[in-house]
């Protein structure tokens, strides 16, 4: 039976375990993310998100550079943990990048004055809203996603390395590959104390 959209909501984890095996093709990694990139909605339709999508060598890349950034200002006696998580993100298929285009949020901002100081915020809730439908949907794919965020120690060298627009700021890194291991319990507060229902 197909999953509904609350279903796949409720099973979404995140899965530091997780293997360099794909669960379905490239193109269908393309395909997904591209739904996704199309109809997330964001303020204004002003479609601000940008995604780099890096399977094969380019995603080992990537956690190559977080972890030769990272070893530049984490002690020494404590580098062998901070390598071991790293490890556990370059251990996965691919990687999701995800940006937030500049130069559309400052033409917004010329635009609508009034609203100035608001578009940075809703540019920021509008990726959220992406990373969070890209990662349901890579996991109604089959696939163990987290969410990562070495931005901005490696924003400069992710540029470089991918000649990313120098506009587009970087927001999170999304590591996704096979499930090797189910993800942990996860703890929830009382509702009660996070909904007021007025009737």
């Amino acid at each position: 039976m197909e999953k509904t959209y609350l279903a796949a909501v409720k099973n979404r984890r995140t899965f530091y375990n997780i293997s360099k095996e794909t669960v379905i093709t490239d193109e269908r990694i393309h395909q997904v993310i591209q739904e996704a990139v199309k109809y997330t909605p964001s303020a204004f339709n002003s479609q601000s998100a940008r995604v780099a999508i890096l399977v094969g060598k380019h995603h080992d890349v990537l956690w190559n550079i977080a972890k030769n950034e990272l070893k530049k200002i984490v002690p020494a006696e404590r580098f062998a943990q901070t390598e071991e998580k790293i490890n556990s993100f370059a251990n996965g298929y691919g990687s999701v990048l995800f940006f937030e285009d500049m130069a559309v949020v400052e033409n917004m901002q010329k635009q609508f004055p009034t609203y100035s100081d608001n578009f940075p915020i809703w540019s920021n809730q509008a990726s959220g809203m992406l990373q969070h439908v890209i990662w349901v949907a890579l996991e109604l794919e089959g696939f163990g996603v987290s969410l990562q965020h070495y931005n901005p120690l490696i924003d400069e060298a992710v540029k470089q390395e991918w000649s990313i627009p120098a506009k587009w700021k970087l927001i999170a890194q999304m590591p996704f590959g096979k499930p090797t291991a189910a993800p942990g319990d996860k703890e929830f507060q009382p509702l009660a104390e996070r909904i007021k229902f007025f009737k």
